[in-house]
């Protein structure tokens, strides 16, 4: 019984984390919708680490592999939110190397779930990192026309705090 719930958890909490992760990443860092993404992408990535830590320590033996790579996952989405809460062109980048690693763990996952192949366990590096290095430097141009200045520029769309008006 509680395999198969730690199981059901896992599946929906990665599917989640899945649908998520691409608008997480890619949404311009505005609040409202995006910022709720990337926090909806950072607790489905965190219900699938303590899901995977469940099933490995039912399992020990056959599922101990899972603890390492979970871990790894959640510290890059951990990486991504926290960074996402600062201002600048570096911490912009940050941002997208956390949240678009962390998804590239879980697309390996999947892949390696569903096909099982040696190349299931690259293809998602191989052809996410480039995608996430190219997202991170035009994150990185926008948080440094954007970022420390903002402040000093309330009429731009990227900084709309309350009470202030252009």
């Amino acid at each position: 019984m509680l395999p198969d719930l730690a199981l059901v958890l896992h599946i929906a909490a990665g599917a989640a984390a899945l649908a998520l992760g691409p608008l997480a990443v890619y949404t311009a860092r505005r609040r409202g919708s995006s910022t709720r993404l990337a926090e909806g992408y950072h607790w489905a990535v965190l219900g699938v680490c303590l899901s995977a830590v469940l099933l490995a320590a039912l399992d020990w033996s056959r599922l101990w592999w899972l603890v390492p790579i979970a871990a790894g996952s959640y510290a890059l989405a951990l990486l991504g939110k926290l960074a996402g809460k600062r201002r600048g062109s570096r911490w912009a980048g940050l941002r997208v190397h956390g949240q678009g690693g962390s998804y590239i763990a879980l697309v390996t996952a999947l892949l390696v779930v569903s096909a099982g192949s040696p190349l299931a366990w690259m293809a998602p590096t191989v052809v996410g990192s480039p995608l996430v290095a190219r997202a991170a430097r035009g994150a990185r141009s926008r948080g440094a026309a954007s970022g420390v200045l903002a402040a000093s520029r309330p009429s731009q769309p990227s900084d709309t705090r309350a009470g202030t008006r252009a």
